[in-house]
């Protein structure tokens, strides 16, 4: 398999308004053939679109917002509505007149469907369309683009039962075959080139469909996210006693609540015991009524209430004295 990548030239500056399909289509240097995919950066959609409005980040940021994931200072990671979770809701504020700032498209996918329907109409020819978008990674430096809309290629596949050259059976590999359509486009535009659509040809037919799910199932479920929150947030929410906000970590109930409030910690003067109803009972262990014991019965107390409320459980925690 040889698999090819190039920019599409001269399309220049998109306005609002513009049939961003047929301005590829005139500037295509060589004519498109069944199985192309498009790489669409989400600027020239948004733009396309009418998005771009005068203001800041902030400005823009709230109605963006499905739920923030992590706030340090002014920046925020934030789950938009369409599920991604982005730095700033991928509001963007570069390659677009000096203080202006531009969102996502609402409907990545929607965007992506009808762009490829347009470009099918004009060409002839059957193609896939990929919605492409700058973003982090948790736990690494540096971004990559990723897909943020798909239409007309799985966005990944599965090799889950497939055995590997030495026997082995796999159970959750899936390359995320969209995403990495998105890098190698990005390899080939170069970031400050304008070249904003990239013609990628050469995938293996299999992952070509005329009907599928789009970048949407990417999407990791909130119920199935480990990192629904941000660390430190994640804390913060479980010393809180209001609500626990969406994307805190699941309930486990493999977790011992005891063992974990017990692990690490110098217990001498203060233990937890499981009432009858159910309840937890923390008792200072002192006989004659050193206030350290209390102190330390006290911070036992909280400390449970922290990891109970981290564990998604609901019990009742009482100081007791004898």
């Amino acid at each position: 398999m040889e698999l090819r990548a190039w920019p599409v030239e001269g399309i220049g500056e998109i306005r609002p308004g513009d049939d961003l399909a047929s301005i590829v289509a005139d500037h295509l240097d060589e004519p498109l053939v069944d199985g192309d995919v498009l790489v669409v950066t989400s600027k020239v959609v948004s733009k396309a679109a009418g998005l771009a409005t005068s203001g800041d980040r902030e400005s823009l940021l709230d109605g963006e917002t499905d739920r923030v994931v992590a706030h340090r200072g002014q920046t925020r990671i934030v789950r938009t509505h369409a599920g991604l979770t982005l730095a700033a809701a991928g509001i963007d504020a570069s390659n677009v007149e000096a203080g202006t700032v531009i969102p996502l498209p609402a409907d990545p996918d929607g965007a992506a469907r009808e762009l490829r329907a347009r470009l099918e109409e004009l060409t002839g020819v059957r193609l896939g369309v990929v919605v492409s978008d700058t973003a982090g990674r948790a736990w690494r430096i540096g971004q990559t683009d990723i897909a943020i809309g798909v239409s007309g290629v799985v966005p990944y596949v599965s090799f889950a039962g497939a055995q590997d050259a030495h026997g082995n059976t796999l159970a959750v590999t899936s390359p995320a075959v969209a995403d990495e359509i998105a890098g190698t486009a990005d390899l080939v535009a170069g970031k400050l080139d304008g070249h904003p659509v990239v013609v990628v040809r050469g995938l293996p037919p299999a992952w070509l469909v005329a009907d599928g799910e789009g970048a949407s199932a990417l999407v990791r479920d909130e119920d199935g996210d480990l990192f629904g929150l941000g660390a430190r947030d994640a804390v913060l929410a479980a010393a809180a006693r209001g609500d626990l906000p969406r994307g805190f970590p699941a309930a486990d109930d493999d977790d011992d609540l005891l063992a974990l409030a017990r692990a690490g910690a110098d217990l001498s003067l203060a233990d937890v015991t499981v009432a009858v109803d159910g309840s937890l009972e923390v008792r200072a262990l002192s006989v004659d009524g050193a206030p350290e014991a209390y102190v330390e019965a006290g911070a036992l107390a909280e400390r449970l209430r922290i990891l109970a409320r981290a564990l998604g459980r609901e019990v009742v925690i009482a100081v007791v004295s004898d």
